[in-house]
């Protein structure tokens, strides 16, 4: 990645990449291209569909309501999705627009609202969080755009967790405090980070982690954080001490 392309404009497509294929652009991307970032005809750009990798193009044609890009060369093969879940009580508006985006920075492969006892923002606008989840995959170099699940309940969603899949949720009564020896026994193996709402977990919640066998507890150290504060903190450290952070 340290060689990676960060100036040239990059957009995420629904259409099928392949050399010599035209990707037509209209609506909201062909007013960004033409009247925002003033591109024309012969200027080159970056394309991915999250499912044929990255693709170097060029504007074949730039027209007023739409723009013709040709797909060139193939930059960067395909990758897996990551395999990181990320469940989360929703925020409202702008912060829960940070996490989301801060997620994707982190690596989650999957965002997951859950509503708790606690949740404040019970509506949650899936079509925004897209939004977001794209705006941040096209800045970050990201070629697998997370999947977006459909709110869940707290308690369906512990009924009917995956024993195989590590549940990290962030605890202060956590029994290790050093959050990075709590995970050492779990790198390698699935995992998902749970980040409940303003407020915390309602203690019947909070005792139904605690006796789920997948649960590991970390401790995001004295302070206390607001909610997505704590998600990006939980997410760096899960990352660096059992996930794809370790090399």
């Amino acid at each position: 990645m340290a060689d990676y392309d960060f100036s040239t404009t990059r957009l995420h497509v629904e259409a099928d990449l392949a050399e010599g294929a035209e990707v037509a652009l209209e609506g909201a991307q062909a007013n960004y291209l033409r009247n925002v970032l003033r591109m024309a005809a012969g200027d080159g750009l970056l394309l991915f569909n999250g499912r044929d990798g990255e693709w170097g193009g060029r504007i074949a044609a730039a027209e007023k309501k739409r723009v013709t890009v040709a797909c060139e060369r193939l930059l960067r093969p395909q990758t897996p999705a990551n395999d990181l879940v990320y469940l989360f009580a929703p925020l409202k508006h702008a912060r829960l627009d940070y996490m989301v985006q801060k997620a994707v920075e982190m690596g989650a492969g999957r965002l997951t609202p859950v509503i708790t006892r606690r949740t404040e923002a019970r509506r949650v606008n899936l079509e925004r969080m897209r939004a977001n989840v794209v705006e941040a995959a096209e800045q970050c170099g990201v070629l697998s755009v997370p999947k977006i699940d459909d709110p869940v309940g707290f308690d369906p969603l512990l009924d009917g967790w995956d024993a195989g899949r590590t549940l990290v949720f962030c605890d202060e009564a956590a029994e290790i405090a050093d959050p990075v020896a709590a995970l050492a026994p779990h790198a390698g193996r699935p995992l998902a980070v749970l980040i409940g709402p303003e407020g915390g977990f309602d203690p019947v919640e909070r005792e139904r982690l605690v006796r789920l066998a997948a649960t590991v507890r970390i401790s995001l150290g004295p302070r206390i954080l607001r909610a997505d504060t704590a998600a990006v903190a939980a997410l760096a450290l899960v990352q660096a001490a059992a996930g794809d952070g370790r090399g």
